[in-house]
């Protein structure tokens, strides 16, 4: 337990870093971008606060899943970050879209780029991207979620820096100023891409969808096929609480000579195969009398229950 207590430490302090420099190279890609008329920086420092934000958020959810749950919380505050998650994605698009209308106005209107200041601040957001991406690859942090999300954001970003290179490049030496909204739309669409993304998984969460990555029919008749007192599952409901899935299901057993020691191989095979450590098995020894037993949605549980 000690060891993932200092796992989850060091994931913390990762991501703080991480944070800390994103945050600082954001506000100077800001100014570098005011300062010297690129709209290609402004559009890297709105990339750079979507990673801000995703490290802000994957920090929060480890604060949050040390917290305890209480009365009116019985999850803890672990959907706050998937919330989060959703509001991030839906300010990301609204930035979006405000710098592909500022660049479609310069190619009316081309303004005037300052190409050294803008290759300054461009390589530096480059090697703060980096070093970024170093903190959060190495280590635990590839088990963790939050924090795999966090280190594909800052992936996207490096792109987006070197394209405001390439810009400050491009004008230094040709004085071409429409590659800077050419490329500011580039970067726009990467932001799209990864905003569309997060609106969606964390959308998903938040209807209370089924985890991704467990398939509910499988599941179902894997208990049967490798359990063999459990003859049917029905009634299954599954979703996911911060990077917990959790589980409700009726099995229909034969008798068994141990009643414990059944609900335990159920509970161990699904913490095993499914890492699900929170389900709530009801058994049953008569036939499912519902007709809708092989069809998860229904809810009426009107077969007999004999304990």
């Amino acid at each position: 337990m000690a060891h993932n207590h200092s796992e989850q430490n060091a994931n913390r302090t990762r991501l703080l870093a991480a944070f800390a420099v994103t945050a600082v190279f954001m506000l100077a890609e800001v100014a570098g971008g005011l300062l010297s008329g690129s709209l290609a920086l402004l559009a890297d420092a709105g990339h750079m606060l979507t990673d801000a934000a995703a490290l802000l958020i994957a920090l929060l959810a480890t604060q949050f899943a040390r917290r305890k749950p209480s009365g009116h919380h019985s999850f803890g505050l672990l959907r706050l970050t998937t919330l989060a998650a959703f509001v991030n994605a839906i300010a990301l698009l609204g930035i979006t879209v405000l710098i592909v209308w500022e660049a479609l106005q310069r190619f009316w209107h081309p303004q005037p780029v300052a190409g050294s200041m803008m290759l300054i601040v461009a390589v530096g957001g480059l090697l703060a991207n980096m070093f970024s991406f170093w903190l959060l690859h190495h280590g635990s942090g590839e088990k963790n979620l939050n924090v795999r999300a966090a280190a594909l954001h800052v992936l996207g970003d490096l792109l987006g820096s070197v394209g405001a290179i390439v810009a400050a490049l491009v004008i230094l030496f040709t004085g071409w100023t429409p590659i800077d909204p050419l490329l500011s739309i580039l970067v726009s669409v990467l932001v799209l891409r990864s905003g569309w993304r997060l609106i969606k998984e964390s959308g998903h969460e938040l209807l209370e969808g089924a985890p991704q990555h467990i398939d509910v029919a499988r599941l179902k008749r894997a208990l049967v096929l490798n359990i063999p007192e459990v003859r049917n599952v029905h009634h299954v409901h599954l979703w996911q609480v911060g990077e917990k899935p959790l589980i409700t299901l009726h099995v229909q057993v034969i008798p068994p000579r141990d009643h414990d020691a059944l609900l335990q191989h159920i509970h161990d095979y699904l913490h095993h195969h499914y890492q699900i450590e929170h389900a709530t098995v009801q058994m049953e020894y008569q036939r499912c009398g519902s007709d809708h037993c092989d069809n998860e949605w229904i809810q009426s549980d009107n077969g007999s229950h004999h304990h």
